[in-house]
């Protein structure tokens, strides 16, 4: 197998290989428009099957994998970037319908051991948290998303501007690194660990999944809608 994991990737790479280098990768493929079952073929012809960009594809698995790749303007502005605002809708769905689920239930399992005052905080901190979450997603859907694809189809849209969306995008990513905080601080030793491994492992890979979702929406689709605004609208 080549190695993978000192190089950007190419078209031409097996995405049976990309995969198996870097495991976390999985997790974008249903955002992306792939289904598993894609056997020894090459990442160029699993894209065309699944009518996937490739460019668009490599380029948000190279983000993902690469913590010091920042995309140039010029390739974000050569790449096919219709697949850019359903690939954040379905991040969107996959936090609040997966992975917040899936720690929230490690949560109540954590507190209905406990049992307490300590197992309330919990609970209360994450359902605040998964509610600013909901928060920031819904004004995205409703107001950012629909002026990008309003610039992408030509259109003259003065409703909404890629400033407004700078001045209050914020850090949802922050707060899960302050639940991690109360865990590690506050959880008695009793609680069973499998669960506590389990929501630990849950949020740290949560986080780390959001800042790279922040990092697409201010380092590829900001720069991008700059560009179409400039355009279009001047």
């Amino acid at each position: 197998m080549k190695d993978f994991k000192s190089r950007l990737f190419s078209s031409e790479s097996r995405l049976s290989d990309l995969i198996t280098a870097h495991p976390s990768l999985l997790s974008l493929l249903t955002r992306l428009g792939i289904s598993l079952g894609f056997g020894d073929r090459s990442i160029a012809d699993v894209c065309e099957a699944s009518g996937v960009d490739t460019s668009f594809f490599l380029l948000i698995c190279n983000v993902y994998t690469f913590n010091n790749y920042v995309p140039s303007t010029a390739t974000i502005l050569g790449t096919d970037m219709t697949g850019l605002v359903p690939y954040l809708e379905k991040s969107h769905k996959y936090y609040v319908e997966k992975r917040l689920p899936h720690i929230e239930r490690h949560l109540d399992s954590i507190a209905q051991e406990l049992n307490g005052p300590i197992g309330k905080v919990f609970i209360s901190f994450f359902n605040q948290y998964k509610q600013e979450v909901e928060a920031h997603f819904l004004h995205e859907e409703l107001d950012v998303f629909p002026h990008i694809r309003a610039l992408m189809a030509g259109e003259r849209d003065k409703t909404y501007g890629i400033n407004e969306f700078l001045q209050t995008h914020s850090d949802i990513e922050g707060k899960l690194d302050d639940l991690l905080n109360i865990v590690f601080k506050y959880l008695p030793p009793q609680v069973d660990d499998d669960n506590v491994l389990d929501v630990v492992y849950d949020i740290l890979r949560l986080s780390e999944d959001l800042k790279k979702h922040t990092f697409i929406e201010e380092k590829i689709m900001v720069p991008l809608v700059h560009h179409l605004e400039k355009a279009i609208l001047s």
